[in-house]
């Protein structure tokens, strides 16, 4: 009768461990190759992100996961990419322009390809685009391959391309898609292009 006891409890045990052990390899599957949290900091992608707001990002296709070798972001993607200027921080900011495309600067206004970028569906009017030392005011440059030009939505106040030049492709980490924390801002990141 112990015996028999102490068998239920050993196979109780072992059955418990086995089911820690395969969720811990499907978090980890999913954690390195699929999904990963990003928690954004500071406010440079205010109004649409707030400091301390937790975001899925998608890793497949492009960036440390890129075995399907989709074809990379799209104009109006949230990416998430390794920092140009500080190895270890990673940056979370918005393309404006694709690799082969013209980015100018008039006015406080962005342009690309020679078109006015309007951004009501997620700026407020009062939003401007200030120079910075890589774009200046009336000046043009042309996206090289495998690069992307990318800017917070809180334009005066980011440290984005217009600073500190192109993103490489190979520094994408991913795609935000979901806004996971707080609750209530749970929701779809949304691309209005």
């Amino acid at each position: 009768m112990l015996l028999t006891a102490l068998r239920r409890i050993y196979s109780f045990l072992i059955d418990a461990l086995e089911t820690i052990l395969l969720v811990g390899a499907v978090f980890l599957v999913i954690y390195v190759f699929l999904f990963r949290p990003f928690e954004v900091k500071g406010d440079s992608m205010y109004p649409n992100f707030h400091d301390g707001e937790y975001v899925l990002t998608n890793l497949i296709g492009y960036g440390t996961t890129s075995f399907l070798k989709l074809s990379g972001p799209k104009k109006g993607d949230v990416i998430v990419f390794k920092s140009p200027t500080e190895a270890d921080k990673d940056f979370i900011k918005r393309v404006i322009a694709l690799p082969g495309e013209t980015v100018s600067l008039n006015n406080g206004n962005i342009y690309v390809n020679g078109r006015f970028v309007s951004e009501d569906e997620f700026l407020s009017p009062d939003v401007t685009t200030n120079p910075q030392s890589f774009l200046r005011e009336e000046q043009s440059v042309t996206v090289p391959q495998d690069q992307y030009f990318v800017m917070g939505d809180n334009r005066p106040y980011s440290s984005d391309s217009r600073e500190w030049g192109f993103v490489g492709k190979k520094n994408i980490i991913g795609t935000s898609f979901l806004i996971y924390w707080p609750l209530s801002k749970f929701g779809r990141v949304s691309n209005p292009y």
